[in-house]
C-alpha cells in the first residue's frame, strides 16, 4: 500500500483541495489480490485503490466509458500468422495502466486510508484511477498517442491493433487493456519499442508469449496451441465436475430444449455464471460454440432441464480438459471457409441455426454459431444466409490480412453443401422461391463479382462447420475436431500433424468422381 501511494503521488494523480460547494466526494478503497502463474503457482500480492465509480453521474462525473479492445479473431489471426513466418511473440504488462490517462472532467475523491488528512481535504483527480468509468478509455488515448507518435498506425479493422512498416519489415502491436502483444519480422524495431514504453509508462517485459488473457500458449514442432487448460482446470474444481464420468459429445444426442420444460431453478445465478464461463472457453474451443448458443438462450429463465444439460457440457469438458486449436506453422497463408446451416433447428421459434468456420491456411482463426434472425422458407434460404455472414467475415478478414501483409491472389473458396444455396448465390433471379430474402442477403452475390468469393460445393461429409450448427454423434463429433486440430499439447507427433485436410485436393478428388 505505501509503495502504492509513493506511485500514485510521483505519478501526480491528484492534488489536495478543499471540496467546492455543490460538488461530491466520491468514495474509494484498496483491493488486494493474488497473482498466479498458469501452473497456479504465486505470482506476486497486488493491491490497487479503486474509487467507487458506480457512484459517478453521467455528464458529470464521465461522458464515454468503453475502451477498443483487440478482437480475439485478430489475436487469433495474428497467431497463426506468426507461427508461419516463424516471428518471435513477446508479451508485455503496463505498470499502473490505468493511472496515465489524463482525466478531463472534474472528479473529486475521499484521501485513501493510509494518508494522514487533519484539514478533510479531498483529492481533485488529474489522472485516471482504477475504478473510473472512464479510466480504460483515457489509457487506450494515451497509449494511442505514444504508439503514433512513433510511428504506429492504427489499423482501420481493428482499432486495438497497430502496425509499423519500415521498408520489408514489419512490426505488429496488439493491445488489450494493460496487456501488449507485441511481434513481426523486425526484432530491433520490436527492442526499441519495449525501451520506449518503459521509459514512458513503465512496463514488465514478460519475455516470449506464454500466458496472455487466460490463453496458455504451447510451442510445438508443428506450430503454436492456444488452450485454456488452467481455466478449464479451475473451472471443473470450483463446481466438482472434476471428478464426474466424462461425456462424449457436449450435449446428448437428439437433445431439444425448450423455454417451458422442467421447473424454475430457485437461483438461476449459477447456470448464468457457467454458462458465461463456457463462452469464454469458445475463444479456443469451437467444439463448445453451438452448446453455449443452446444454453444462452435460458440464461434470462433458467430451468431443471437446462441444468441437466448444462451439467452434461460439464462432464464433456472434464473428459476434454486441455484441448485447443493448433496454428500451423506449414501451408500458405491464404483463407479458406466453410458454411453450414442446420434448418429450422429450433422447436420454439423454428428459426435455423447458422455456423461458419474460417481457416488461415488449415490453422482455425475466426468461427461462430448463432441463430438467425428470422424464419427460413427453405433450407436453402438457410444455407444463403449463413452464406452471407461467413461472406461477411471473410470481407473483414481478407482486409485485416492485407494491412498484415498477407495479399490474398486467388478468391477466397467458401464451401456449402447446399446446391440449391449456391445457384441463388451465383444467379440470384427473383423468382418466387426467392423473392421474399431480405436484400443484404445478396452480399454474397456481389463479393462474387468482385472476385473475392469463389463459392464451392462439398458434400455434408466433408463439411467443417456442421461442429457449430447441431449436436453429432460421437465418431462425427471427434473426426471434426481432429480435421480442426484439436488436439491436447501433449499429443504424439502423428496426432499433431494428423489435423488439418487439405480441401482443394477433396475438393477436385470429389469432381473428379462425380463426372465419372
Amino acid at each position: 500500500m505505501e509503495s502504492e501511494i509513493q506511485a500514485l503521488q510521483a505519478n501526480h494523480t491528484w492534488t489536495e483541495v478543499d471540496l467546492p460547494v455543490g460538488k461530491k466526494a466520491i468514495t474509494c478503497r484498496w483491493v488486494y489480490k493474488v497473482k498466479l502463474k498458469a501452473d497456479g503457482s504465486l505470482e506476486r500480492y497486488k493491491v490497487r485503490l479503486v474509487i467507487r465509480g458506480n457512484t459517478q453521474r453521467p455528464g458529470i462525473d464521465f461522458t464515454d466509458t468503453f475502451s477498443p479492445v483487440v478482437k480475439m479473431s485478430t489475436i487469433r489471426t495474428v497467431i497463426a500468422l506468426a507461427a508461419q513466418k516463424q516471428w518471435d511473440i513477446f508479451q508485455l504488462d503496463v505498470n499502473n495502466a490505468f493511472l496515465h490517462g489524463d482525466l478531463y472532467e472534474e472528479v473529486y475523491m475521499k484521501m485513501p486510508e493510509g494518508i494522514p488528512n487533519p484539514l478533510n481535504k479531498v483529492c481533485k483527480l488529474q489522472k485516471s484511477l482504477y475504478g473510473l468509468k472512464q479510466a480504460s478509455r483515457q489509457w487506450f488515448a494515451k497509449l494511442s498517442v505514444f504508439l503514433q507518435h512513433h510511428g504506429y498506425t492504427q489499423s482501420k479493422n481493428d482499432y486495438s491493433l497497430f502496425l509499423k512498416h519500415s521498408g520489408s519489415h514489419l512490426t505488429i502491436v496488439a493491445v488489450y487493456v494493460d496487456d501488449i502483444l507485441v511481434t513481426g519480422s523486425d526484432l530491433a524495431a520490436i527492442l526499441l519499442l519495449k525501451q520506449h514504453l518503459h521509459s514512458t509508462f513503465g512496463i514488465k517485459d514478460l519475455g516470449p508469449l506464454h500466458y496472455f488473457l487466460g490463453f496458455e500458449v504451447t510451442y510445438l514442432p508443428t506450430g503454436i496451441s492456444l488452450s485454456q487448460r488452467k481455466f478449464t482446470a479451475d473451472l471443473l474444481q470450483d463446481t466438482g465436475f472434476h471428478t464426474s464420468k466424462p461425456a462424449a459429445t457436449p450435449l446428448p444426442l437428439h437433445c431439444r430444449l425448450t423455454p417451458e420444460d422442467g421447473d424454475l431453478l430457485p437461483d438461476p445465478s449459477f447456470y448464468r455464471a457457467l454458462v458465461g464461463k463456457l463462452n469464454f472457453l469458445t475463444h479456443t474451443r469451437p467444439d463448445l460454440s453451438y452448446v453455449v448458443q443452446c444454453l444462452s438462450q435460458f440464461m434470462q429463465v433458467p430451468r431443471t432441464t437446462h441444468l441437466l444439460a448444462l451439467h452434461h457440457t460439464m462432464r464433456y469438458l472434464n473428459g476434454t480438459a486441455g484441448q485447443g486449436i493448433l496454428l500451423k506453422a506449414a501451408g500458405p497463408p491464404s483463407l479458406q471457409a466453410f458454411s453450414d446451416s442446420d434448418w429450422a433447428s429450433c422447436p420454439f421459434t423454428r428459426r435455423s441455426v447458422t455456423g461458419y468456420m474460417i481457416l488461415l491456411g488449415s490453422s482455425p482463426i475466426s468461427w461462430k454459431s448463432k441463430k438467425q434472425s428470422t424464419v427460413s422458407k427453405s433450407s436453402a434460404e438457410a444455407e444463403y444466409r449463413a452464406m452471407s455472414q461467413a461472406a461477411a467475415e471473410i470481407t473483414w478478414l481478407v482486409r485485416l490480412l492485407s494491412e498484415l501483409g498477407v495479399c490474398q491472389t486467388q478468391p477466397v473458396t467458401l464451401h456449402c453443401d447446399s446446391q440449391s444455396a449456391l445457384q441463388i448465390a451465383r444467379n440470384p433471379v427473383f423468382h418466387e422461391r426467392t423473392k421474399h430474402i431480405e436484400i443484404d442477403c445478396h452480399f454474397n452475390w456481389d463479393k462474387v463479382l468482385e472476385g473475392l468469393l469463389q463459392l464451392t460445393y462439398l458434400p455434408t461429409s466433408l463439411q467443417l462447420a456442421d461442429i457449430l450448427t447441431k449436436i453429432l454423434p460421437s465418431p462425427r463429433h471427434h473426426e471434426l475436431m481432429f480435421k480442426l486440430g484439436m488436439v491436447h499439447p501433449s499429443a504424439s507427433p502423428s496426432q499433431l500433424e494428423g489435423g488439418g485436410v487439405d480441401y482443394t485436393c477433396i475438393h477436385y478428388l470429389f469432381l473428379f468422381q462425380s463426372k465419372a
